[in-house]
């Protein structure tokens, strides 16, 4: 499974800098970051190439982080792609916990990112479905 990487900051100035530069130094490549305001607190969360190390190196210097398991879904960049994945969701009643998207190459390929409950039995619902499931690769683009 893919591997997305949780990070809780105080919500100050600074932080930021203060988890890039620990990635940076373990030379740790961010693809993807959204954040999160939760009022004093923040919550970063990240696919990077090394999740394991990422999360090693983080917690080593104070922070509170943790690995969770997603699913990343490769799309075809184009319209009517994101509708084709919502319509195998809904037939098969799957609840979306969070998500995000983003696209590797423009009019080629988009991932877009999911957190369920069962992300076994929704990931091999969407191979049958014929959409491909990212894992090793999604650290290689």
């Amino acid at each position: 499974m893919a591997k997305e990487l949780n990070i809780f900051v105080e919500n100050r100035p600074g932080r930021l800098r203060s988890v890039a530069g620990v990635l940076s130094e373990k030379k740790i490549n961010v693809r993807t970051m959204t954040l999160q305001d939760r009022g004093e607190y923040g919550l970063m969360r990240m696919i990077v190439d090394k999740p394991e190390a990422a999360h090693l190196a983080l917690a080593d210097k104070g922070f509170a982080c943790a690995l969770k398991e997603i699913l990343a879904i490769a799309l075809k960049d184009k319209p009517g792609s994101f509708l084709k994945l919502a319509d195998v969701f809904m037939k098969h009643s799957v609840n979306i916990l969070d998500a995000y998207g983003f696209v590797l190459q423009s009019s080629k390929e988009a991932v877009f990112c999911v957190e369920v409950k069962d992300t076994l039995a929704v990931k091999k619902v969407l191979i049958k479905e014929g959409f491909k499931v990212l894992e090793e690769e999604l650290y290689e683009f």
